[in-house]
């Protein structure tokens, strides 16, 4: 296994970067560079992430010369960033990254494992995948199904206490909460698996019956449960009127999420049940 020293974090500052950013800073073996978007602006991650002892780096993520500065010495570079430009970035952060030594990249992934032609929002990662292979850079790629915290997107009201099943519900989904993503993020350079290959990691697999049954649990009521398959239909068929982007990439997103196997026996630590942020979302909806 190669000696890390030094991360640079594309994005630490965002929902899902600033855990990252954190759990690589608690480690306490790292030297931490985030990369922000020129122009400087006050955001009060960036600073809490200086107080913990990251350095901030603002780049032009179109300028090659910011790129060469912010990424020399760096010897990992994690990209979290999201956005319909994250393709061309991440192809100008990899050639610069291959110029200056960086030795390993691990790419925006962060969620279910798509395919070249599964969707228009997600073929970008596909093809940057394969960009990345030929590269000859090591890499990483991370999958951990859908993010607990966002279990609203996946069709669960809190204050509605409504249920609305984009998929079957014996669908299997894979969550993991932003904090244990971050943790497996960190521990993924010390797995010899993870070099040149993918981590696919989960905090709960579950079908949405019984997600829905925890929510019930927890609020201690009966939800209702809204069955949506004329979308469900329409998507699978690929039948006009086809859905609206938004829940077409939903279905498309939650029948992604599940893996035949898992790698979580690799980590050393147990990720925290999913009954902790549900009681969570539950507590923030009141």
């Amino acid at each position: 296994m190669q000696s890390f020293k030094t991360i640079a974090i594309a994005g630490g500052t965002g929902t899902l970067g600033y855990y990252v950013s954190e759990a690589f800073l608690s480690d306490g073996s790292y030297k931490v560079k985030i990369l922000r978007k020129k122009p400087e602006t006050v955001n009060e991650k960036a600073n809490l992430l200086v107080s913990k002892g990251a350095e901030i780096v603002y780049v032009d993520y179109n300028q090659k010369d910011d790129l060469v500065n912010a990424l020399k010495g760096t010897d990992v570079l994690v990209s979290i960033l999201s956005g319909f430009d994250t393709y061309n970035i991440q192809s100008k952060m990899l050639t610069v990254a291959k110029e200056v030594d960086v030795k390993r990249f691990i790419p925006t992934e962060f969620g279910g494992e798509y395919k070249l032609g599964d969707h228009i929002c997600t073929d970008t990662k596909a093809k940057f995948r394969e960009d990345l292979k030929k590269s000859g850079l090591e890499y990483t790629f991370i999958y951990n199904g859908a993010f607990q915290e966002f279990l609203g997107w996946g069709g669960f009201d809190v204050k509605k206490k409504e249920a609305t099943f984009f998929v079957d519900e014996n669908k299997i989904i894979s969550t993991t909460s932003l904090s244990d993503i971050a943790k497996y993020t960190v521990e993924s350079l010390k797995v010899p698996e993870a070099r040149n290959g993918a981590i696919r990691v989960a905090g709960a697999a579950l079908t949405l019956k019984e997600y829905l049954q925890k929510f019930e649990e927890a609020t201690g009521s009966k939800w209702k449960v809204i069955e949506d398959k004329e979308v469900r239909y329409r998507y699978l068929n690929k039948i006009d009127p086809v859905p609206s982007d938004a829940d077409d990439f939903k279905v498309m997103a939650l029948n992604h999420t599940s893996f035949e196997k898992l790698d979580n026996d690799k980590f050393s630590f147990t990720p925290r049940p999913v009954t902790e942020t549900i009681n969570e979302l539950i507590s923030q909806a009141q």
